[in-house]
């Protein structure tokens, strides 16, 4: 008699924390009974520890709004300042996405979001005039450690639903945590509005009390599922994988201009249209915030339409946006610039979903290829998608950290940001040409069993619906 799934309800305690030994979301009968209960909880706690995690990260977007003649910093060493943050962030996707398999999701969630209280800290203790850049930069590093929270959450999350729930399932997830940054952004708002701009430890003193909630509900209720174990092998496979690499490109065009945006906009609106810090916070976070808002939206469409028909159109509309915007920034429009910009940041939000959607998607499709069929199939597919979100985070992450020192650049050598959005513009326009070609250009079938793993051949059937 075959196995049945543990009970999630009694998870089996093993090395000291919640393990659910066996999950197979892929079974209906399983999933409608007791997975989507217990995959629905551990959603909500990875969206709540992530969401902090994103607002750390990006604390310095709104710190620099606080940093005023006084500190000494000029808009170019602002933006080096998040840049900073960004590249940290990038990088610990890395370690993040694997100690999910090596720790468990709860104990890692737990852990990551503990550390969260570092940075905060650090920038209570140096937020002040008369600080040193450098020990600035030191604060930055540390914010940085905010960012890996997303490729563990999603990776954790990708191995808790089924195939045709991920695009909703990793779309909230990543739309609850991005809503870090414009929530973050409206606390700036607040406190400068009530405090005015001498008063950051106030926004840091808000957020400790948020990160140890988090980190204690992580460890009360969340769990570990022992089947998502260490796997160097899907990792290395992944590697090899070129679309591991192609998917890592247009995230970065997505992802990358959400997070970079995000880090810039205040900025942007200081520099080049002379906003003071209140009138900057005053409208940072409407774009961050309907970007994150509709990223499950791009996920459900992604569900319903495929990934890759809603990214090309996505890629589409931000090359239209970017235009507008640039032409305002020649201009010196506020009024145009503003819609614009904002435009940037919900069809970024919606490419985020579909693209995350295309992800598991693309590897279940060449399991399919390969002549595996039913679970095993499925298996497969979760195992190489699983180690391949984090990596594609990860690179995406650093379309951030290219988005800041593309406007640092360009502020110094003319004092606006043309330059940079003239760079966007051929940058997108190249991530739509790869979306087509690549995923939805039209190609001659041919049975599965007579192509290679790889081949060109017959990738329509495959891929035009990821």
């Amino acid at each position: 008699m075959p196995a049945q799934p543990a009970d999630p309800r009694t998870p089996v305690r093993r090395r000291g924390g919640r393990w659910i030994e066996e999950w197979d979301p892929e079974d209906d009968h399983f999933w409608r009974t007791t997975g989507e209960r217990v995959a629905r909880r551990n959603l909500a706690l990875s969206v709540l520890s992530e969401h902090i995690g994103f607002s750390i990260w990006s604390l310095w977007s709104v710190l620099v709004l606080f940093m005023g003649p006084e500190y000494g910093v000029d808009a170019a060493g602002k933006f080096f300042l998040v840049s900073v943050a960004t590249l940290v962030g990038a990088c610990v996707r890395v370690p993040y996405t694997f100690a999910v398999a090596r720790f468990g999701g709860r104990n890692w969630t737990v852990v990551s979001a503990a550390l969260l209280l570092a940075p905060t800290a650090a920038a209570w203790w140096v937020m002040e005039p008369g600080t040193g850049y450098g020990t600035f930069l030191l604060v930055a590093v540390l914010t940085g450690v905010g960012g890996g929270n997303f490729a563990s959450s999603m990776t954790n999350i990708n191995a808790f639903f089924p195939l045709r729930r991920k695009g909703w399932a990793l779309g909230l997830n990543a739309g609850g945590g991005n809503i870090g940054v414009p929530v973050v952004q409206l606390a700036g708002l607040l406190v400068i509005a009530t405090a005015g701009d001498g008063s950051p430890r106030l926004l840091l003193a808000a957020y400790a009390p948020l990160i140890v909630l988090a980190a204690v509900l992580a460890w009360r209720f969340m769990d570990n599922l022992a089947p998502v174990t260490a796997d160097t092998g899907a990792a290395a496979e992944s590697l090899r994988d070129r679309h591991t690499w192609i998917m890592a490109f247009l995230y970065t065009g997505t992802f990358g201009s959400f997070i970079g945006y995000g880090f810039a906009f205040g900025l942007v609106l200081q520099n080049q249209f002379d906003r003071t810090p209140l009138q900057a916070a005053a409208v940072t976070f409407i774009g961050p915030l309907l970007g994150s808002l509709v990223r499950p939206l791009g996920g459900h469409w992604a569900d319903r339409h495929g990934g890759a028909r809603i990214t090309l159109w996505t890629f589409a509309g931000m090359a239209a946006a970017t235009l507008v915007v640039l032409a305002a920034s020649r201009g010196d429009s506020l009024a145009v610039f503003l819609p614009g910009f904002i435009a940037l940041f919900v069809l970024s939000g919606l490419g985020n979903g579909s693209t995350y959607k295309m992800i598991p998607g693309i590897y279940h499709a060449r399991a399919l290829a390969e002549g595996l069929t039913g679970e095993e199939a499925a298996a497969r597919g979760r195992r190489l998608s699983g180690a391949a979100i984090g990596l594609i985070g990860a690179v995406g992450a650093l379309g951030g950290l290219g988005v800041n020192l593309a406007f640092r650049q360009s502020f110094l050598a003319t004092g606006s940001g043309t330059g940079a959005f003239a760079a966007f513009l051929g940058f997108y326009a190249v991530c739509s040409l790869v979306t087509w070609a690549v995923y939805l250009r039209p190609r001659p079938t041919a049975p599965a069993a007579a192509l290679p793993a790889d081949s060109g051949a017959g990738r329509r059937a495959a891929y035009a619906r990821v």
